[in-house]
């Protein structure tokens, strides 16, 4: 372990990017405590503080240091809880999708046979649709809400899951490790779960912080267009959606800063997942 700190500590934009994960995931966990304002809470808001600049004070006394939007929420408070919602989405969807898509991949691999066509038959049918599309057609079925949203990310995104734990489970078993495992009274549990599962573990790591980061670009977007999270969730998707009316108007701020949130958080995401992959598989190095 302290050689693989060691070595990714030597890339140090991947370092800058693990550290802006860190602050980001930290800021958004304690977003109740050092937010200046609750943006859940109407009693909170007051018309009058609605488009106020960067830097402005309101009348209740709170510097507004990125401005507030339409409704008078202070836009550094509304961040900061989108960011949560943004990590809560991110993290939720790619457990689930993970799950699901390493059970199939790994299932297909060790079963063979016909259980092996049909499943990657279906995989690399669902592969062949956008994910935006998918999400699209299930978030306008399912309607509004974290568990719908939830729905439509994990059911475009576990296929990724799915090919890249086949794809490393099919070359494990034919190693004579497994062979000699499955020649032993060990059931095919203890194979998969003792064996197979833990090599294909690396691959797994790298491809779940890619989707992490497109799970939360996703909901932005789902957001952004009126799909995702209700109004009354603060959403980066949603706040960027709220302000951009007035992009033309002279009041930028209110979409610009909630727009830079994710791509700060997505961009340093994969720059992480960049650095994974490159010291998991050393023929990638550069």
């Amino acid at each position: 372990m302290k050689r693989f700190w060691g070595e990714y500590a030597e890339n140090r934009v991947a370092l800058a990017a693990l550290i802006t994960v860190i602050v980001i995931v930290a800021a958004a966990l304690l977003a109740p405590w050092i937010a200046p304002q609750d943006p859940y809470d109407l009693a909170e808001l007051d018309l009058s503080d609605a488009r106020r600049p960067p830097g402005t004070v309101g009348s209740n006394g709170i510097t507004y240091w990125l401005g507030t939007d339409a409704q008078g929420r202070d836009l550094l408070s509304a961040i900061l809880f989108g960011l949560r919602i943004s990590l809560e989405m991110g993290l939720a969807a790619g457990v689930v999708a993970l799950t699901i898509g390493v059970t199939l991949g790994i299932l297909a691999a060790h079963a063979g046979g016909w259980i092996e066509t049909g499943v990657m038959r279906v995989i690399d049918l669902q592969l062949s649709f956008p994910p935006i599309l998918l999400a699209l057609v299930l978030v306008a079925l399912l309607g509004q809400g974290k568990v719908p949203l939830i729905v439509a990310l994990v059911t475009a995104q576990y296929a990724y899951f799915a090919r890249t734990a086949y794809g490393a489970a099919a070359a494990e078993r034919q190693k004579d490790y497994i062979e000699a495992a499955r020649a032993t009274p060990l059931s095919p549990a203890r194979v998969v779960f003792g064996h197979i599962l833990p090599n294909c573990l690396p691959p797994l790591m790298v491809v779940a912080t890619v989707q992490i980061a497109n799970a939360i670009a996703l909901e932005a977007t789902l957001s952004f267009l009126g799909l995702g999270l209700p109004p009354t969730e603060p959403s980066l998707g949603m706040l960027i959606a709220n302000g951009f009316p007035y992009m033309m108007s002279g009041r930028s701020w209110i979409s610009v800063y909630p727009g830079i949130a994710p791509i700060v958080l997505i961009v340093a995401i994969n720059l992480v997942g960049d650095q994974l992959r490159d010291q998991f598989n050393p023929r990638l190095r550069r």
